[in-house]
């Protein structure tokens, strides 16, 4: 088991600075923000800092600006944010480090919080760089953690900086800690049935986590657009379906079985003539295959029928990626089905980020599932057996 210095753990007292390390990466409608799950996330480890009377300085990343100042990627939309959420004042640097955002830190009374912009302005975050971590060291006294989603990335803020720090004055957050707990409870499984629930558009970017999966798993079910790829592999004809093509190889590896889990793939698709415009949509049976003008977008009927059993029966669940293009109404039941059998299933229940806490959230069940984690790539690379460093940075040793 995988043990972390956490938060609680920590020797704050009032008026010490805490580096409080984010995942605020939010979905943007310009300057709107669609979902605000990652922010609420943090607030459990936002009042325990504030009650213990630390000074905040909050960090994070947002989109991809490549180590350019783009304002477009601006975290100025998640300070307003925050500051609703919290019903409190936000304070605001216009940058993450310099002989400015270091005053402002400093001035930080008990209880106050400062937000700093996008550490993916700075090309030294991406790089690991250990002179800008060095810059982000002088802003505070104690480092916390709580960006599980960033985890898998050996950035500055993630990596280089928490080394800066004494061992005892670096930790991860509340928010952290349970995304371990919880999937750690499906690496060392040990109520069983476990069943997989994995889909999404690719097997691209998921292969080291599938090939997990089944070993780990009693069941691992597909749908979505990597089950094209496997019926594909099987010889199904697929029509104009999305079929991930240089992943065939990896299906048919898989659909080979020697591992523990059976594969279970679809039954029966729904399919339509074109997904924005769709003029007949209906359901095939795989059996039959698909003609050329048909597109595969949801699981059919039958197939959620037997997922839903399958899920019903398990005692751990762990859920990755769409059934179909869940989006559009016509191909949403497949995906909304899969999230009620999630939510009812007596068992522990882990939901793996991404597309699928979208869809979680949208079917109305999300309060009923254990875990949605708030980090996609990061939760299927630490299912697949890979360290993360920002995880791995915070380990308790022995004696330590």
């Amino acid at each position: 088991m995988i043990e972390i210095r956490t938060v609680d753990q920590l020797d704050i007292e009032a008026g010490a600075r805490v580096f409080y390390r984010v995942d605020y990466n939010v979905p943007l409608e310009g300057t709107r923000i669609s979902d605000a799950t990652r922010i609420e996330e943090t607030l459990p480890t936002l009042y325990m800092l504030r009650e213990r009377g630390a000074a905040i300085v909050i960090a994070s990343h947002l989109g991809r600006p490549k180590g350019e100042r783009n304002m477009k990627y601006s975290l100025a939309p998640v300070r307003e944010k925050l500051a609703e959420l919290l019903g409190r004042d936000v304070q605001w640097a216009d940058d993450c480090v310099g002989t400015e955002t270091e005053a402002q830190a400093k001035a930080l009374q008990p209880g106050e919080i400062l937000l700093i912009e996008n550490l993916r302005f700075h090309v030294g975050e991406e790089k690991n760089d250990h002179p800008f971590a060095a810059e982000l060291h002088r802003l505070a006294d104690f480092y916390v953690n709580d960006a599980f989603g960033a985890c898998h990335r050996a950035h500055a803020s993630i990596d280089a900086l928490p080394r800066l720090f004494d061992k005892k004055k670096a930790a991860g957050g509340l928010l952290l800690a349970k995304e371990l707990q919880f999937l750690q409870k499906v690496t060392n499984v040990s109520e069983r049935p476990f069943v997989a629930l994995l889909g999404g558009a690719k097997i691209a970017g998921k292969i080291e986590p599938l090939e997990a999966l089944v070993k780990l798993a009693d069941a691992v079910l597909i749908g979505g657009g990597m089950a094209n790829t496997f019926l594909a592999a099987k010889g199904v004809a697929m029509g104009g379906s999305l079929v991930d093509k240089d992943s065939l190889e990896v299906a048919k590896r898989i659909l080979a079985g020697g591992a523990r889990a059976e594969v279970v793939l679809p039954v029966d698709l729904i399919v339509a003539d074109s997904l924005d415009n769709p003029t007949r949509v209906e359901t095939v049976d795989v059996a039959t295959g698909l003609t050329g003008e048909q597109k595969a977008f949801d699981i059919g009927p039958r197939t959620i029928e037997d997922y839903a059993r399958r899920v019903g029966e398990a005692k751990t669940v762990f859920w990755n990626g769409p059934m179909g293009v869940f989006e559009k109404e016509e191909f949403a039941r497949g995906t909304m089905a899969m999230a009620e059998a999630v939510a009812k299933a007596n068992a522990i229940t882990v939901v793996g980020g991404g597309e699928s806490v979208e869809a979680a959230n949208a079917s109305g069940f999300a309060d009923r599932i254990d875990h949605i984690s708030t980090g996609g790539g990061a939760s299927l690379e630490f299912i697949s057996g890979a360290e993360l460093p920002g995880v791995e940075v915070l380990r308790v040793s022995h004696g330590n």
